[in-house]
């Protein structure tokens, strides 16, 4: 089904770890709804009011309701299980730090790039980062395991 609150700069695929260079990026941009936010709990099990209850919510520091934070990380993901370096990656260890919230409604720019490769062990590492309005809501890196043209 097609996500019309979302939009890739690149088609969806592998990129394989002999074509990776340091510097690549990849991105989405994903408006988050309140449906996402809803589906979120139910998966999670994360039924915090802050979450979903606008009358708790706002009286909290965050004066509103506001995504998972993991939610947002999960853009992260789509991007690197999407995109870079895509089809076939598997995550070895993501660190994040979560800077400002994010609301319902916000477009959400999810943006990793490529810092490192260690091609005997096609291991990636980017650093991965989400910002709404131009400003920096998550940050981190993540290490992962590149798909190889070998093991086609």
């Amino acid at each position: 089904m097609l996500d019309v609150h979302r939009t890739d700069n690149l088609p969806r695929g592998t990129i394989c770890i002999e074509d990776i260079e340091i510097g690549m990026k990849r991105h989405l941009r994903k408006q988050v709804t309140d449906r996402d936010i809803e589906m979120f709990a139910e998966i999670s099990t994360d039924h915090n009011p802050v979450h979903l209850d606008d009358d708790y919510a706002q009286d909290t520091i965050f004066e509103g309701r506001i995504a998972h934070g993991m939610l947002t990380a999960g853009l992260i993901s789509a991007v690197i299980g999407e995109q870079l370096p895509g089809h076939g990656t598997v995550y070895l260890g993501q660190s994040l730090k979560f800077l400002a919230p994010v609301r319902p409604g916000d477009m959400v720019l999810a943006e990793v790039e490529v810092t490192d490769i260690d091609h005997a062990k096609r291991r990636v590492t980017m650093q991965t980062r989400c910002e709404v309005d131009g400003k920096n809501v998550l940050k981190g890196e993540a290490i992962v395991l590149a798909p190889s043209r070998k093991f086609d």
